[in-house]
């Protein structure tokens, strides 16, 4: 019997997904559990299993379509088995492609019926034989990849693409040399500065804004993420009655503890943000009226800290969660942040390392952002935005003295979250940073 391939809610929030790649092409064997295809959903790249055995006879969803939740993506049947009115048969939905390239002719295929290597067999008959003495000719090597077009993915190693944004380099103008045409460094050797690509629909990448010609505009697709982000933001912003707390911290006795940390000689560097979950994780602990979520009747608390950390990726943004942030070391929260982080910026997060967080940080630091204000991601009642950490003239024990100082704003939901009520949550967190000993006490 056929099995009809469906596209699947692979994230708690996806209502649609983008078919980014086929991993099996029409005519291959499959078996149940057997990774079909990659899709982007709202958060991350996620993959599609068979549901069957069989061979994949039909792709109905070409790559680079977007299609909703329970729509036919693809058919697995027996060979001999008649799957014409399956196709017919699922709702007429059309899948929505990116613009395709232009292709260039390309020379007629041999007959279906033809076996594997009859043709090849077939040119060799007919080409006239060289001398004995002719030398063979050389093997061709294999040819670099072409230019991304328009609605494809740039494949780049992370090496690549550091150096591409080092040097100002658009990589969809490059030429992969690498495994499957992916751009590595030594593809980059030399390359300069060059306006971006301007095709319609060519995706934007974060942090590149489109160069068009004077007076010209651009019209770029919305990601998965992209959409997901601006229907969240609706649903932050417009019903959630935000306030807004801020509090500035000294941070010399914080700095005094990271180095004599980091001085142990561990292999696991422990950064600030390390040390501001921690001291989030533990005043939640001791405030978890602030460590809840809104439920439309009714208020839900946690005695549980599942803290989201705010990400940049290549299109936005996302939160993955450190579980039980409050029962973890500072060591243990270290080593597990960067691995969410590296996964989350490749797309390979799973769906339960991104959601369920119970409070938020988002950290601007690095960027030398002295302080912000964040957008609650709701059902959450709060988020943390942290600034940069800079030295700052202050009155320190009778005198005028340079600390380093860090203004900390966090948002709160009106309707969980009373001013009191944060500016205690404030307090302690304060006082664990500006006493790093107390996080142990």
């Amino acid at each position: 019997m056929a099995t009809k391939v469906l596209m699947e809610a692979l994230s708690p929030t996806m209502t649609e997904g983008k078919v980014m790649k086929w991993l099996k092409h029409e005519g291959d064997q499959v078996h149940a559990g057997d990774t079909l295809a990659e899709v982007e959903t709202d958060k991350a790249i996620m993959e599609l299993s068979a549901r069957g055995d069989g061979v994949l006879r039909q792709v109905v969803v070409p790559e680079g379509s977007t299609v909703e939740v329970g729509k036919l993506v693809a058919v697995i049947a027996r060979p001999e088995e008649d799957i014409s009115g399956i196709a017919a048969a699922t709702g007429g939905q059309k899948p929505r492609p990116q613009p395709a390239e232009p292709k260039s002719p390309e020379p007629a295929e041999a007959p279906a019926a033809e076996a594997p290597g009859h043709r090849d067999t077939a040119a060799r008959q007919l080409a006239p034989k060289a001398p004995p003495d002719t030398p063979k000719p050389e093997k061709p090597q294999p040819e670099p990849q072409r230019p991304v077009q328009p609605g494809e993915r740039i494949k780049a190693s992370p090496l690549a693409r550091k150096v591409a944004r080092d040097r100002g380099v658009d990589l969809a103008v490059m030429s992969g040399t690498g495994p499957g045409g992916r751009i590595v460094k030594r593809d980059l050797e030399g390359a300069t500065a060059a306006p971006l690509t301007t095709h319609p629909s060519a995706p934007l990448r974060a942090g590149h804004a489109p160069r068009t010609a004077p007076g010209a505009v651009r019209d770029v697709p919305l990601s998965q993420i992209r959409k997901t982000i601006a229907k969240r933001l609706v649903q932050s912003l417009a019903p959630i009655p935000h306030f807004f707390l801020t509090s500035e911290i000294d941070m010399e006795r914080a700095w005094d503890a990271r180095e004599a940390l980091n001085a142990l000689g561990d292999e696991q560097r422990i950064s600030f943000n390390d040390i501001v979950v921690k001291a989030v994780a533990l005043a939640l602990v001791q405030h978890p009226e602030c460590n809840a979520w809104w439920q439309d009747d009714h208020i839900r608390y946690f005695s549980d800290v599942h803290l989201g950390m705010a990400v940049a990726v290549e299109e936005g943004l996302i939160t993955p969660v450190i579980r039980n942030a409050e029962a973890k070391s500072l060591r243990e929260i270290a080593i597990e942040s960067r691995d969410l982080v590296e996964r989350a910026r490749a797309r390979k997060l799973k769906p339960e390392e991104y959601t369920g967080s119970t409070f938020s940080v988002s950290n601007l630091g690095m960027f030398d952002i002295e302080q912000f204000t964040a957008v609650i991601n709701p059902p959450e009642a709060g988020i943390l935005a942290v600034g940069t950490m800079a030295p700052r003239p202050v009155a320190h024990d009778g005198e005028l003295v340079l600390r380093r100082r860090m203004r900390v704003t966090m948002s709160c939901d009106h309707r969980v979250i009373d001013g009191a009520t944060g500016a205690r949550f404030l307090q302690t967190l304060k006082r664990m940073l500006e006493n790093p000993l107390a996080m142990v006490w």
